[in-house]
């Protein structure tokens, strides 16, 4: 069975979609201010790599970028942030469209893939990143949802 990073366009797929979203999130006042502190200068690469390996893709950001618990640091320690999480995934779903996402069912794993990680792994330590443990593994996502 072809894999969910497969059927969204493999590697330059992932790319694509991180790219969409990034610019989208840039452009929107509330999500961009999570970037105000600076970015990566390849973050969109490195979204599409964690993407990819999170949606059954090779392991390209575990074996050369970071791991879990690096970017769940990241995101850790500014507080809630319900209505950013909010927008953050309305730019995910408009950059699913943009990228031509046609496939009902495909946007609709990736819409639940996102919203998951966003309001789950990636808010779950709104306290303090010095919470966040060491062993943390990269979740995979598939058809059926979270992968055990």
């Amino acid at each position: 069975m072809q894999t969910v990073y497969e059927a969204a366009g493999g590697h330059l797929g992932m790319r694509r979609l991180a790219a969409a979203w990034h610019r989208r999130v840039m452009a929107d006042d509330v999500v961009s201010h999570a970037f105000s502190h600076g970015f990566h200068p390849d973050h969109s690469q490195r979204l599409a790599a964690y993407w990819g390996e999170a949606l059954g893709g090779p392991p390209t950001y575990s074996d050369t970028m970071g791991d879990e618990a690096s970017v769940v640091r990241m995101h850790s320690g500014n507080g809630e942030h319900e209505e950013m999480n909010r927008r953050a995934i309305a730019c995910f779903d408009e950059a699913v469209t943009e990228v031509g996402t046609e496939d009902g069912l495909l946007a609709q794993v990736l819409h639940d893939y996102f919203a998951w990680a966003t309001t789950t792994t990636m808010a779950r330590y709104h306290h303090s990143a010095d919470d966040v443990p060491n062993d943390l593994r990269i979740p995979r996502w598939s058809w059926d949802g979270l992968q055990d």
